[in-house]
């Protein structure tokens, strides 16, 4: 049997939206690696073996897959969102890179999947209609110092961003911080979207200003969209539209 890894990714949550490329490869699947709330979404069945594991083992869960591709499984890793967006896809292949020369013959595929930025930003409107940038606040796998930089660097550049992992009950600082920069580049009224667990049943979406937003807003199940300077909100009598227009006038393109 020739065995194979497919990085696939599982969508926000609704299984609606998971693509039908995914369901064919876990159909295939002999089995399934991933993170434990994420490999629980997939059905057991005869035939399938599932590996879950926590979520700071990425490249030992990696090595395991490429393992037992090379032994001749099918073996599908999953992700949240898309797996190529902070997830599963870059700790493979840097597996791949430092792992044994033959585990590079190995067939590889990353099957997308909508991540949670795309599916927070479809639910209000379309806030990242615009240039923006996807920045992630977890200080586990690099310094302070560097997210720091690219937040000042992204509000002066007048960029839509997107923040993923913002606040967690470790490291309720980050996002405390977050905001204070934000503050100091940014004017008060600049909107700032909190979008909690999208497409799933307890789903809410809340807009704010960086003015009145607070640390509480957000935790690990949420996605953060901070609008740039010609980000608006249509007001109407059901949910509010936010979107960011398509173009930049004039006076704003020096």
């Amino acid at each position: 049997m020739t065995g194979w890894v497919r990085i696939a990714g599982l969508g926000p949550g609704n299984e609606d939206l998971v693509t039908p490329e995914v369901s064919a490869a876990l159909a295939e699947a002999t089995d399934i690696v991933g993170y434990i709330p994420y490999v629980a979404r997939v059905a057991e069945r005869p035939g399938l073996t599932l590996h879950a594991s926590d979520n700071r083992v990425e490249i030992d869960r990696s090595q395991h897959a490429l393992q037992m591709a090379a032994e001749g499984k099918r073996v599908v890793v999953v992700s949240s969102g898309d797996p190529g967006v902070f997830a599963m896809a870059a700790a493979v292949f840097e597996a791949l890179e430092n792992g044994p020369t033959e585990w590079r013959d190995i067939p590889i595929d990353v099957l997308p999947g909508i991540t949670a930025m795309l599916a927070a930003s479809a639910r209000a409107g379309a806030p990242l209609g615009h240039d923006f940038c996807a920045i992630n606040l977890s200080d586990n796998l690099k310094p302070w110092p560097l997210i720091e930089k690219r937040l000042r660097l992204a509000a002066q550049g007048d960029f839509a961003m997107a923040f993923y992992n913002p606040r967690s009950k470790s490291r309720p600082e980050g996002f405390v911080k977050t905001l204070e920069i934000l503050r100091e580049e940014c004017e008060p009224e600049r909107l700032i979207l909190f979008a909690r667990a999208v497409s799933r049943p307890d789903e809410a979406i809340h807009i704010s200003t960086l003015a009145e937003a607070t640390p509480d807003m957000a935790d690990m199940q949420t996605v953060v969209i901070v609008g740039s300077s010609l980000t608006r909100v249509i007001e109407r009598d059901s949910a509010p539209i936010v979107y960011t227009p398509r173009f930049t006038p004039a006076k704003d393109q020096e």
